[in-house]
């Protein structure tokens, strides 16, 4: 199972020394936050993508190339790459330029976004979003997949005869998960593919995030690409842990209540209570996480966000000493003890991807990418198809 940890990038002030960070220092923490996650041990440094303050994170590829060249051994990932509001065709170059760079040591994350207004400062209508994200990931797919293609959708202008550079790395594209909160049109979207998905649940209740896996892994099994329990799932969380858990509350409570996002709202005994934020010792972590299979089952990624809120750089630091020193061993332990062998432990790696292509004998997506041969019929149709009843079906669950 891999764990790491993922920033949204934001700039706040600390609220115990006053001091708010410039941009150029809020990056540099960031590089600084990722290789120290790589010389822990950590599995996943992963970024978020935004386009307005007070969040600096707007070029992830940009960071992420830098990190390919100044990291060893962690995947490199995104916590989310704007799918609605990028061009596919950029996307298809940045990402497939930064997989050679990193020598397959990445992956991405598609999602929406959740800043209304990047829509109209793209040139893009939000009530288009869901609709946006199935044609546009259609699109990327056969830029991965197809050396020459012919495009002609609704939100882009027509390609002709267009090759995407570089050409994924051993003419395999990148692993893809597909991130939503709310939304089972884009569950429907990472099941029809085969691809992963990640709940990044930070703000809500376990019930919620059960039901939105739930609905996932029905359909990837429904959709012919194995049981329900060997989907790829991910799962986001907050944790802020001292050896003393009365410790913990004391130093976080101040950043709690000051933070941009849920400052000022519910307590933090409410909100450690009815989402994933957990705060007190190691163990009281451990014990938290641990319970995460039994409500989504056995998951192949746990992301933690622990660099947020106005934290400063050190105590960032200790916490991805804390998490990769104490936490992760026993969380590591606990869930793979409980596997059973024929569920997957990780996502696919760049060889694992590479050896299926080879066992297959044909190129990655080749079935599902393009134009079907036989019917005349392109994914975007289906999966648009499948997406349309899958707010009917998603209600049948409460979502």
């Amino acid at each position: 199972m891999q764990f790491g940890i993922f920033s949204v990038s934001d700039v706040t002030t600390d609220p115990t020394t006053g001091h708010t960070p410039n941009d150029t220092e809020r990056v540099r923490a960031m590089m600084t936050i990722a290789q120290h996650a790589d010389q822990a041990g950590l599995d996943v440094f992963a970024t978020g993508e935004h386009h307005n303050p007070p969040f600096v994170a707007s070029s992830p590829t940009t960071m992420l190339g830098y990190l390919a060249g100044t990291t060893k051994h962690i995947t490199l990932s995104t916590a989310t790459t704007l799918i609605t509001t990028n061009d596919p065709v950029k996307i298809a170059e940045d990402y497939a330029m930064l997989q050679v760079l990193a020598d397959g040591r990445m992956d991405l994350m598609m999602g929406r976004g959740n800043t209304g207004p990047v829509y109209p400062w793209f040139g893009q209508d939000i009530r288009q979003g869901v609709n946006l994200a199935i044609e546009n990931y259609a699109l990327l797919r056969r830029l991965w997949t197809e050396d020459v293609v012919d495009w002609d959708g609704k939100f882009r202008t027509p390609l002709q005869g267009f090759t995407a550079t570089p050409r994924p790395l051993d003419g395999v594209p990148p692993f893809v998960w597909h991130g939503s909160i709310r939304t089972p049109e884009i569950a429907e979207q990472a099941a029809f593919y085969g691809d992963g998905f990640l709940h990044n649940n930070i703000f809500w209740p376990i019930d919620h995030t059960k039901k939105m896996v739930s609905f996932y892994r029905k359909r990837f099994e429904y959709y012919g690409h194995g049981k329900a329990d060997q989907a790829i799932v991910g799962l986001g969380g907050q944790f802020f842990a001292r050896k003393n858990s009365q410790d913990a509350w004391n130093e976080f409570r101040p950043y709690f209540d000051n933070a941009p996002v849920y400052g000022h709202g519910p307590s933090m005994e409410d909100f450690t209570r009815e989402t994933p934020l957990t705060v007190g010792s190691p163990q009281q972590i451990i014990d938290r996480y641990a319970t995460m299979r039994e409500h989504v089952g056995d998951y192949q990624r746990q992301l933690f966000l622990v660099d947020h809120a106005g934290l400063p750089l050190k105590t960032v630091l200790e916490q991805i000493d804390i998490l990769a020193e104490e936490i992760v061993p026993a969380l590591r332990e606990i869930n793979e003890a409980a596997r059973p062998a024929h569920v997957p432990s990780n996502p696919p790696s760049h060889a694992d991807r590479v050896a299926q292509v080879a066992e297959a004998g044909t190129s990655q997506g080749q079935h599902v990418a393009g134009e079907d041969r036989w019917t005349g019929r392109r994914a975007e149709d289906d999966v648009a198809t499948a997406a349309a009843g899958a707010a009917q079906r998603g209600a049948a669950f409460g979502l």
